[in-house]
């Protein structure tokens, strides 16, 4: 494979990664403000920053738990 090949395979990788970073960004966005909302102290507050940066884990294991029982 030339260098010309591997920088178009590359670059046609790249481009189909930005629409899971938006979708990611926006669910964290979403995620840090409805945690925000819901603690009430500041350790409340650190939490739910952290639980926003992890979100997807969150939706997954309930999706999955919802399935399985």
């Amino acid at each position: 494979m030339t260098n010309l090949e591997t920088d178009r395979h590359r670059t046609v990788n790249a481009d189909h990664a930005h629409g899971g970073n938006a979708v990611y960004g926006l669910g964290l966005v979403g995620a840090l403000v409805y945690y925000w909302q819901q603690a009430d102290s500041f350790g409340g507050h650190l939490a739910g920053i952290l639980k926003a940066v992890v979100w997807p884990a969150f939706l997954i294991y309930h999706a999955l738990r919802a399935v399985h029982g």
